[in-house]
């Protein structure tokens, strides 16, 4: 695999020079500071690939922009509402410029209204580090006594309602803000966040949208997508839900094997793939990644390396980011399954058979806990991470896959 680096831009705190000492050979990027829905020009592309190429002292970083993480898809497009065809033209635009710029991996995603959600940016481990976690008993207080959405609470279990309002009643005014503030942070990187009000007033959005409807909406996108896509030679992969179960009342479609073969094989192209992220998948006890990596082994584009520690069985559960080898996932069999993977398309003589993949997310340890990087993306925590993968995958191509 090929192993790349997450990179903010400009303004992250972990620089171009950074992802190369750490040994990544490319960059995973985006036009963060791009309002949804607009056009990414040729310029602003152009200007993006140069600062990927320099440091931060002017010489060369050796690396590329090779990955695009994430192209937005509005909510207009997610609900069919408003002006939501002119945005698909737009993402088509913003699709056909990356191309033209050599870019050929876009990665997205359709989840409804928010990103990925902690509530939660610097949980304190026992070895004095922090790292992200999804509290479930958190989220309830926010969403039944915050947030304050109707019917909320008849979507936890009863013992979960019951300490959420314990946990309320303990909470200041700076607690429940620094809630709130976590789940509604919005697109990792982004410069669009919402206020409480502004949350429930998207959340009406999807009043009368289900999942059934959100995939069909999701397919009629990709149907006009994907046929352009795979004419321009690119490789369209959604990431997964994050975490992958129903929040706030919305639909979520892209939590489970079934979910993605739904989707790959309603609009079958070999430009209609997954990103798979085995941190997002891994919050779900019932997701076995290395079945799912040999399922859908021929449509993955890029690659989500991370673990996750679920504190609780069942569905939805309380959970938080582990060290890349740890947590629920088994991180040798999956990377195995995907080297096969490798391996297999070379022999179909793919050009694509080197599936580039990121260290996802990390704990801030060291000096990451002073740096103020953006939340899950430390330096050497991201770097500890690699280098344990990097040790996996070479053991593995040493002794099972040699010609990799």
């Amino acid at each position: 695999m090929k192993e790349t680096w997450r990179w903010f831009g400009p303004a992250d705190k972990v620089s171009v020079a950074d992802a190369r000492q750490a040994g990544a050979r490319g960059i995973v990027s985006a036009l963060h500071h791009v309002p949804t829905g607009a056009i990414w020009s040729p310029d602003e592309i152009a200007r993006r690939q140069e600062q990927v190429r320099r440091a931060p002292d002017g010489s060369a970083s050796t690396l590329n922009w090779d990955v695009v993480e994430s192209l937005p898809v509005s909510e207009a497009i997610k609900t069919q509402t408003g002006n939501w065809r002119q945005d698909v033209a737009n993402w088509r635009e913003s699709m056909a410029n990356l191309a033209r710029a050599g870019i050929r991996v876009i990665c997205y995603n359709f989840m409804p209204v928010l990103d990925w959600t902690r509530t939660d940016l610097a949980w304190r481990l026992p070895n004095g580090g922090t790292t992200m976690r999804f509290d479930l008993a958190d989220f309830a207080a926010f969403d039944i006594h915050i947030l304050q959405r109707k019917g909320a609470a008849a979507d936890f279990p009863a013992e979960v309602v019951a300490e959420a309002a314990r946990r309320f009643a303990g909470m200041n005014e700076d607690r429940q803000t620094m809630i709130a503030r976590n789940v509604t942070a919005g697109l990792p990187g982004a410069v669009e966040s919402w206020t409480v009000a502004e949350l429930a007033e998207r959340l009406q959005s999807y009043a009368s949208i289900d999942a059934a409807r959100l995939r069909g909406n999701f397919i009629d996108f990709l149907d006009m997508v994907v046929p352009e896509a795979e004419h321009l030679g690119l490789r369209l992969c959604c990431h997964p839900d994050d975490p992958p179960f129903p929040l706030l009342g919305l639909p979520r479609i892209m939590s489970t094997l079934a979910d993605y073969q739904a989707l790959l094989s309603a609009v079958d192209s070999p430009a209609n793939g997954a990103t798979l992220c085995a941190g997002s998948l891994g919050a779900r006890g019932d997701n076995d990644l290395t079945a799912m990596a040999r399922a859908l082994g021929p449509k993955i584009h890029f690659v989500h390396l991370r673990n996750v520690t679920r504190e609780s069985d069942g569905t939805p559960c309380s959970f938080h980011e582990a060290e890349h080898l740890d947590g629920g996932t088994d991180m040798v069999a999956l990377i195995d399954a995907l080297l096969a993977e490798e391996a297999r398309r070379r022999t179909e003589g793919r050009a694509d058979a080197e599936i580039p993949m990121r260290p996802d997310h990390g704990q801030n340890i060291l000096d990451d806990l002073g740096r103020g990087a953006q939340p899950g993306y430390p330096s050497i925590g991201r770097l500890k991470g690699l280098a344990e993968l990097r040790g996996v995958m070479r053991a593995l191509q040493q002794t099972k896959y040699p010609q990799t």
